[in-house]
């Protein structure tokens, strides 16, 4: 499992932030690499789009908190779900939050499967997941992290990572 101090592993996500008549636009593809070079970037990390945590507390709580983190010198906050681009971006824009945080989808669960977080949710008919957390990343290396337990959110929220950037 990733830990403080590693790099950021590099992964293919994908991203759409434009909309046609009925739905995103196709998403483009997102080096994590390439994307979180010289910035320094709160990702926080959820099963699903549109599950009921997700939803309600998770995302709604980066968005209010989003002016404290740039105060603290974050430069973007992503939200990463083993959803594909497309769902994540309708999400995101049903959440108001569409050019406030990134909704970045991890289709195929590359980046899930390189940072160990993946979780088997098969019994709820979920499959394979992301487990819930939060991090900083700075400059690709990982300076804070947040692992959740199974069906926990305690340590992943956006006032939680707060207390924590210097």
């Amino acid at each position: 499992m990733i830990k403080i101090g590693d790099r950021i592993p590099n992964a293919t996500l994908t991203e759409s932030v434009e909309f046609g008549e009925a739905c995103p636009v196709s998403p483009t593809p997102v080096s994590v690499e390439e994307a979180t070079k010289g910035k320094r970037i709160v990702i926080f990390g959820l099963p699903g789009a549109y599950t009921p945590t997700c939803s309600a507390k998770h995302v709604p709580g980066y968005v209010k908190h989003l002016p404290e983190l740039k105060a603290k010198k974050v430069d973007e906050v992503w939200c990463v779900s083993f959803n594909d681009g497309f769902v994540m971006a309708a999400w995101g824009k049903t959440q108001d939050a569409i050019g406030k945080i990134r909704f970045l989808g991890d289709g195929n669960g590359e980046l899930t499967k390189k940072l160990g977080l993946e979780i088997d949710l098969s019994k709820a008919g979920l499959g394979q997941r992301l487990q819930r957390f939060s991090m900083l990343v700075d400059n690709g290396v990982v300076k804070q992290l947040n692992v959740e337990a199974p069906g926990k959110f305690e340590v992943s929220d956006a006032a939680t990572m707060l207390k924590q950037i210097s």
